[in-house]
């Protein structure tokens, strides 16, 4: 089984943090967790609220529990609130289900998850699929 290595895992938040510098974006905090929910790598740029952890945590680990992308967690949260509120209370509150937690994947298998938060949700997952690519993983949003 392949997992996310911790080069690999720093390469993800380098070029995530890299990306929201070079795109303008507002201070971004990235997060890495492996394939059970647990911190790979985290980063915080400076001028980022320190609550972002929390967050950026968040997004990925909804991801990776439920095997689906921040996008989609939305989706399920329109469309069936009380789904998404159950989930939460099975995860102790942890998942924040919006775009920005992607889906990391080696060979269409789930081997983690990252969280990204600081600026819009579609510009964290930029910056998060940035980091994939530099990192030679693929990701779904």
């Amino acid at each position: 089984m392949t997992e996310i290595t911790a080069a690999q895992a720093n390469s993800i938040i380098e070029t995530a943090m890299r990306t929201g510098t070079d795109k303008g974006f507002k201070p971004l905090s990235v997060v890495v967790l492996d394939a059970g929910g647990h911190v790979k790598a985290f980063a915080r740029a400076d001028g980022a609220a320190p609550g972002r952890f929390g967050i950026a945590h968040g997004k990925a680990y909804g991801a990776v529990m439920l095997g689906m992308p921040g996008s989609a967690q939305m989706a399920r949260a329109e469309a069936q609130p009380y789904f998404m509120a159950a989930v939460n209370g099975v995860y102790g509150g942890h998942v924040v289900p919006v775009p920005g937690g992607v889906l990391v994947k080696a060979h269409g298998v789930v081997i983690g998850a990252v969280g990204v938060t600081g600026d819009t949700s579609d510009n964290d997952v930029v910056a998060a699929m940035a980091g994939l690519s530099a990192a030679g993983l693929d990701g779904e949003a």
